[in-house]
């Protein structure tokens, strides 16, 4: 049994090597939405009644807003009644993300059997988006940036389990959860890579993911990569009921935080995971 499982992981690895070299692995189409709305809350020239435009040109999503921008952990005590009033409230930044939160999510990818596991990473990288916020507005880095890179870095990883059970089906081969997560363990890095270039993500976003194993202080992409690496850990150690104080030592060191700054941060752990359990709702 164990000969044949090495065998189908053998294959299944050789197969999926070759679609992502060969650019095969399906990619979603980037919702037109999301794109736009985070260009016109990084653009100083747009103003909150575009953004409110965009946002209701699809009644489900400013809905959808609406709800996740009235509930306490974004404005308690207060009863926002308009896009406009959202925008106002919170600012145009924190309203796109709450827009691009909702329509980038894991029903992008079509994962039979593993539905509940893609939620589970789509929470991940939502969370890791929310830390990564957090940290980067203690060290003085892009926070739009470093929140979107947060959002999507993991992307790779429903399209890897996507590619493998289109592959599996296609050859018959079974397939079962150790191979499936040693597989997506270790391309989806790669296909992360790949989706934000072929989504045309702003260059920073796309050289912070291509950075994420190889931080450094040197550039402002290396930068944000720790800071998105310090996010998973806490995002991971929130999502596990953990203590996320002993954050990666390379990433500290490269965003310069002391142990006040870390304990600081540890403060937003209640917020963040507010505003997550409404992002996920």
């Amino acid at each position: 049994m164990q000969e044949d499982n090495q065998h189908i992981q053998t294959e299944l690895d050789n197969l999926l090597n070759q679609s992502i070299l060969e650019g095969f692995v399906e990619v979603p189409i980037l919702p037109e939405i999301a794109n736009k709305a985070f260009m016109l809350a990084n653009d100083k020239e747009s103003d909150a009644s575009q953004l409110a435009q965009l946002i209701q040109s699809d009644p489900s999503l400013a809905g959808h807003v609406m709800r996740i921008a009235n509930s306490a952990a974004y404005t308690p005590m207060a009863n926002l009644t308009s896009l406009q009033q959202a925008i106002a409230r919170l600012g145009m930044v924190t309203v796109s993300e709450i827009a691009m939160s909702a329509v980038l999510n894991a029903k992008l990818f079509n994962t039979p059997g593993y539905e509940d596991y893609a939620d589970a990473i789509w929470q991940q990288s939502l969370a890791t988006s929310l830390w990564a916020k957090e940290v980067a507005s203690h060290c003085n880095v892009n926070v739009e940036v470093a929140f979107l890179a947060g959002l999507i870095h993991s992307i790779g990883r429903p399209a890897v389990l996507q590619t493998l059970i289109d592959i599996a089906e296609q050859q018959t081969l079974p397939l079962n959860d150790e191979i499936v997560h040693q597989l997506e363990d270790k391309y989806w890095l790669a296909v992360s890579q790949m989706i934000v270039i072929r989504w045309c993500m702003p260059v920073l976003v796309i050289e912070t993911i291509q950075h994420l194993e190889t931080p450094s202080a040197d550039r402002e992409a290396g930068q944000l990569a720790a800071v998105v690496n310090m996010a998973r850990y806490a995002a991971n150690a929130m999502l596990n009921d953990e203590l996320a104080d002993d954050f990666p030592e390379a990433a500290i060191a490269i965003v310069e935080f002391e142990s006040a700054d870390t304990q600081k941060l540890l403060t937003k752990k209640e917020q963040i995971s507010e505003r997550l359990t409404q992002l996920m709702a």
